[in-house]
């Protein structure tokens, strides 16, 4: 039997991290303020300090945050790149032109006419 390992692209990664709805929190915590320490990222979360310092290495792994020390503290920076790159590559070719028809056809539909019926 032959194992085969495949390491994982820059997609793979961000995806793999995006898959985690508390990563996803996290993320959504420092758009809302970006440059958050550890402990500010842990107040008012419902995780453990080494669960949330988990979650953290793998976003960074992913190239979703950048940190920068400040002192003793370590500062957490959203990095929209990633997620950008996502964007293009898997959604906004696919919706471009058929979803802005839909979306077109849903707004004249909404357009109030001036006639009743």
């Amino acid at each position: 039997m032959v194992a085969y390992y495949s390491p994982m692209d820059d997609a793979d990664l961000v995806f793999r991290a995006l898959a985690d709805p508390s990563r996803r929190l996290l993320l959504d915590r420092l758009f809302a303020r970006n440059g958050q320490t550890l402990g500010e990222l842990c107040n008012g979360i419902d995780m453990t300090r080494q669960a949330v310092t988990k979650h953290l290495r793998i976003l960074e792994e992913a190239n979703l945050i950048a940190t920068r020390r400040r002192g003793r503290d370590k500062l957490h920076f959203l990095n929209p790149v990633p997620i950008h790159q996502i964007a293009d590559r898997w959604i906004n070719k696919y919706e471009r032109i058929p979803l802005r028809a839909l979306a077109d056809l849903k707004r004249s539909l909404e357009t109030p006419t001036g006639e009743d019926q």
